[in-house]
C-alpha cells in the first residue's frame, strides 16, 4: 500500500511566501502536541533516571496528567479553533491572542516538572478555562447553540484539573485520580461526538460505494450512555452496577459503528484510521467492565482508551484536518500510513499483551511507548512544514 501511495504525485505547490504559524489554531496545537507526544516518552524515561528532581507531579500521575490534559487537550483546542470558525462565520484566536494560549499551555508542561504546585495548578487550570471563553464569543456571536456545550467541556476539564491539582497539593480529600478519570470522561464523550459528526461524512466522501449510515434514536442513546457513564464516576458508582452501565454503552456504540461498515474502507488509510479509533472507543468500555467485576487490571481499560481511541483518533485528525486546510489532497501519503500504523500498534501492544501474558506488562508498556513516539514524531517531521507555512492556494487560515 505504502509503495501505491509513494507513486501518486501530489500537485506542485504555489508560491507562497512567510510564516503561517499563528493564522488558525490547528497550526501552533498540532504541532506542539504531537512534538510533545513523541518527547514524553523521554520525560517519562528521565524521571525514572532521577534527571529531572523532584518535581511537583511525578510518575503514573504525571503521565496520565500530561497525556490527557497536555496533548490530547492540546489537540481538542486546536481542532475546536478551527471548527469554530467554519460552524459560526466568526474569528477564532489568531496571532497575538493564539501565541499567547501556547505560551499558556507550554507553560503548563513546564511547571508541573518544578517543585512549583500552586503555580502549576492555576496555569493547568487556566489553559482550558482561557480556550472556553476564547470559543464561547465566535459561537454566542453567531448564536450557535447546537455547540455551546463544548464551551461547558472545556470548563470542565479545567475543574477536572483543578480537583487533581487540589488533591494532589492536600487541599481536598481525593485522590488525584478522581480528577483524571473524569478528564478522561469528558474525552471520551468529545470523541463519541466529533466521531459521530464527522466519520460518517469522511467515509461517505472519501470511500465511493459506502454509505455509512446514522440512527438519531440511536446516536441519543450512545451518547447519553457516555454522560451516564460521567454521572456514574462523579457519584462514584462502582461494581457491577458500573459494570452493566459500560456493557451498555458499548453495545450502544457498536451497534453505531456498525452502521457506518468499518470493514468497507480498509483500502483508504485517511478513513479506515477513524474508524480503528472509534473501534477503540466500543472496546474501551467492555475492557472498563470488566476491571468493575474484577477480572482484569483497570489500567488496561484505561490504556484502550487513551493510547487507543485519544491516540488513534487525533493522528487520524490531525491529518485529515491539516491536510483540508492547507489544501493539501485529502488522502494519506507513506508518511502518513507508518504514523498510523506505529499508533495503532502501540495501542494493541499496550492492551493486548498484558491481557494475553501479564507478566510482560512493563516489557510492553516499553515497547508502546516507543511505537507511540516513533508514530508522532513522523507527523510532527511531515507536518511542521505544512503548519508553519501559508497554504497552498494562498487562501487565509
Amino acid at each position: 500500500m505504502a509503495t501505491i501511495l509513494l507513486n501518486i504525485e501530489e500537485p506542485k505547490p504555489k508560491p507562497v511566501q512567510g510564516v503561517a504559524l499563528w493564522q488558525l489554531g490547528f497550526r501552533p496545537f498540532y504541532l506542539l502536541a504531537s512534538a510533545f507526544a513523541a518527547l514524553s516518552v523521554l520525560l517519562w524515561a528521565l524521571q525514572f533516571g532521577g534527571w529531572l528532581g523532584r518535581p511537583y507531579l511525578a510518575g503514573p500521575l504525571w503521565h496520565a496528567h500530561e497525556m490527557l490534559f497536555g496533548y490530547g487537550l492540546a489537540v481538542v483546542v486546536g481542532f475546536l479553533f478551527t471548527a469554530g470558525r467554519n460552524w459560526t462565520g466568526q474569528p477564532t484566536p489568531t496571532g497575538l491572542p493564539l501565541a499567547l494560549l501556547a505560551v499558556l499551555w507550554l507553560a503548563g508542561r513546564v511547571l508541573v516538572l518544578t517543585p512549583f504546585g500552586w503555580a502549576a495548578a492555576f496555569v493547568n487550570a487556566a489553559f482550558p478555562i482561557t480556550c472556553a471563553i476564547a470559543l464561547a464569543v465566535p459561537l454566542w456571536k453567531a448564536r450557535n447553540q447546537r455547540n455551546y456545550f463544548f464551551v461547558a467541556v472545556l470548563a470542565g476539564f479545567g475543574l477536572a484539573q483543578f480537583v487533581l491539582h487540589l488533591a494532589q497539593l492536600g487541599v481536598i480529600a481525593l485522590p488525584g485520580w478522581a480528577g483524571v478519570q473524569i478528564g478522561l470522561d469528558l474525552m471520551l464523550f468529545v470523541m463519541a461526538v466529533m466521531g459521530g459528526r464527522v466519520i460518517p461524512m469522511f467515509t461517505n466522501n472519501g470511500v465511493p460505494g459506502v454509505q455509512a449510515r446514522r440512527h438519531e434514536t440511536l446516536e441519543r442513546f450512545a451518547l447519553g450512555a457516555v454522560l451516564a457513564v460521567l454521572l456514574a464516576d462523579i457519584a462514584g458508582l462502582q461494581g457491577m452496577a458500573l459494570a452493566a452501565l459500560l456493557l451498555l454503552a458499548a453495545g450502544l456504540h457498536a451497534a453505531r459503528l456498525a452502521l457506518w461498515q468499518p470493514w468497507r474502507v480498509l483500502r483508504t488509510p485517511l478513513v479506515w484510521v477513524l474508524h480503528a479509533a472509534y473501534a477503540f472507543i466500543v472496546l474501551h468500555p467492555v475492557l472498563r467492565g470488566a476491571a468493575a467485576a474484577g477480572w482484569i487490571l483497570p489500567s488496561v481499560a484505561t490504556h484502550a482508551l487513551t493510547a487507543g481511541a485519544i491516540g488513534t483518533m487525533t493522528i487520524g485528525m490531525m491529518t485529515r484536518t491539516a491536510r483540508g486546510h492547507t489544501a493539501r489532497p485529502l488522502r494519506a501519503d507513506a508518511f502518513d500510513v507508518a504514523a498510523y500504523a506505529c499508533v495503532v500498534l502501540a495501542a494493541l501492544v499496550r492492551v493486548g499483551v498484558p491481557l494475553a501474558v501479564p507478566a510482560w506488562t512493563v516489557n510492553a508498556s516499553l515497547a508502546a511507548g516507543w511505537l507511540w513516539a516513533c508514530g508522532f514524531a513522523l507527523y510532527a517531521i511531515r507536518y511542521a512544514p505544512f503548519l508553519i507555512r501559508p497554504r497552498l492556494d494562498g487562501k487565509p487560515g
